[in-house]
């Protein structure tokens, strides 16, 4: 199976080189990247420029934001499995891929494999600030505000044909409106895989304070109210001293 990889990207020349890193190293030999950029000023395109392989693919022009230029990728990805990987985040392992590529083929009618991920602090890879497993997750609980961590998620690009694209009028949670339709419409088979696959900086955008934490929440709601699934700001906000245990919890235990 072919795996294509899609890195979304805007003035990323300072964490760009670790994700291009990251995915080159993989153990598995059958891995296009794709990286759509949004018309970057700061030199991200020349350093990408430097370390593409001839099976990658690199676009750069104007988007519409984030969700847009994921489904560009979409659209020109050519791999059999598809998974989205930040520019400013990197695999944990060099054998993410090949263990994801693994579930998929003991598993033919699986559509969906996620695994778990860790934030870290920026100015120091190496210490986890919050672990966020997806061990304890089934898709009833998108009524309540959670979902696997995208960034750890792979999808057949047959699913992505069926159900179609990333919403455009979401800033932070078209890939929660995506968990919604992929689960709870389409109804399609997943499968979680025990492992870290990805290390993410914190300070994303849906991470990035009480502003963004509102506006995420709100469009959780409405992700599911569009999708006819049932849910309000009180079913979702009632995670909350769920997750400040991620705070607490580290890989292990």
């Amino acid at each position: 199976m072919k795996v294509s990889v899609i890195t979304v990207c805007f003035n990323s020349a300072e964490t760009i080189e670790g994700t291009l890193a990251a995915v080159s190293s993989q153990t598995y030999p059958d891995i296009e990247h794709v990286i759509i950029d949004g018309g970057s000023s700061d030199g991200t395109v020349d350093r990408v420029r430097t370390r593409v392989r001839e099976s990658d693919v690199l676009v750069s022009e104007p988007d519409e934001g984030l969700y847009d230029a994921m489904n560009k990728g979409v659209a020109l990805a050519k791999g059999d499995i598809v998974g989205i990987l930040n520019s400013d985040d990197f695999y944990e392992s060099e054998d993410v891929i090949s263990s994801v590529v693994r579930v998929f083929a003991e598993n033919p009618d699986v559509d969906v494999v996620f695994g778990d991920v860790v934030f870290v602090a920026p100015e120091d890879l190496l210490r986890v600030t919050r672990y966020y497993s997806a061990e304890h997750f089934r898709p009833w609980k998108l009524r309540f505000g959670w979902m696997p961590p995208h960034p750890a998620t792979f999808v057949r690009k047959s699913a992505y044909e069926r159900v179609g694209k990333y919403r455009l009028d979401m800033r932070i949670a078209a890939d929660y409106d995506m968990f919604v339709r992929w689960l709870l419409v389409a109804g399609l088979k997943w499968k979680y895989l025990d492992k870290v696959l990805v290390r993410m900086r914190a300070g994303g955008v849906s991470t990035s304070g009480f502003r963004s934490s509102i506006r995420l929440n709100r469009e959780i709601v409405r992700a599911c109210r569009d999708n006819g699934v049932y849910t309000s700001l009180l079913f979702v906000l009632s995670k909350i001293p769920f997750k400040l245990l991620e705070l607490i919890r580290r890989p292990g235990q």
